[in-house]
């Protein structure tokens, strides 16, 4: 039964989820975080989201569409790309959100309260994180080119980049006033939709091999997308850019070197 794609995409976005509410724990740290810690650790999850775009999503994309599509395999590919770019366009339209740091709404114009607000920004990062990681467990089980051990290494990236989205959502909350309690429950209930994205990732996967390429790529457009629209103006936002910047490769590096040696 734990082999089931559905159950395996649950149990990976569970640990996902997890690690943004570790995140999110922060504020009961005794410590106070910098607004250029902050940007550091937003800048090293866009890198490591980058760096699993190509080598955990694209690339074996490519791969796989090459045995029906031959020299056309970048067709599905780019295809899918584009598309999960354009769903992620759709819900930055239509999902009214705060962007946690720079603190400005987004989206639709709504009356919900600035914390509702900021779940959502998060919310909006860990659709496409949650469809990716169950859309590679999806993949691995419904294809053998697709290893388990590529699947589960970036489970741990998509984890490891968490820590600091669980940390913008909590940490500008506790500076608002909120209790360390409440900051803390915003925090991780931003990932809450992780678990579910991941299992509706991994039943598409499962379904048919023919359309995994797509769904790889549709997953690494939402992916980038998000990198590109939310995470990296944010983090460049304070006139810490430098300091970002050397996040983001840092964290590109570290996913690049998990995913070539384990995946």
């Amino acid at each position: 039964m734990l082999q089931h794609p559905a159950i395996m995409g649950l149990l990976a976005g569970l640990v996902t989820w997890g690690f943004t509410s570790l995140g999110a724990a922060a504020v009961f740290s005794p410590r106070e975080f910098s607004r250029r810690s902050l940007d550091i650790m937003l800048g090293f999850a866009a890198g490591v989201m980058l760096a699993a775009s190509f080598w955990s999503l694209l690339d074996p994309a490519l791969e796989l569409a090459g045995a029906g599509w031959g020299a056309w395999r970048f067709v599905p590919v780019a295809f899918g790309f584009l598309g999960g770019a354009v769903a992620l366009r759709l819900l930055d339209i239509l999902l009214p959100h705060l962007h946690p740091l720079e603190g400005f709404a987004d989206g639709r114009p709504s009356r919900l309260p600035r914390s509702a607000l900021l779940v959502l920004a998060i919310t909006l990062h860990n659709i496409p994180e949650g469809l990716a990681v169950g859309v590679a467990f999806g993949a691995s089980a419904a294809s053998p080119e697709m290893g388990f051990a590529g699947a589960v290494t970036l489970m741990l990236g998509i984890g490891l980049q968490n820590l600091p989205e669980g940390m913008a959502v909590s940490v500008p909350l506790l500076r608002e006033g909120l209790s360390r309690r409440r900051a803390f429950f915003y925090g991780q209930l931003s990932g809450i939709v992780e678990p579910i994205a991941a299992v509706i990732g991994a039943a598409a996967a499962s379904v048919a091999a023919p359309i995994l390429p797509w769904t790889l790529a549709f997953a690494a457009g939402a992916m980038v997308f998000v990198v590109v629209e939310e995470v990296v103006p944010e983090a460049q936002a304070s006139g810490n850019g430098d300091a970002a910047t050397m996040g983001v490769m840092l964290g590109f590096a570290l996913m690049m070197c998990l995913d070539v040696a384990f995946g």
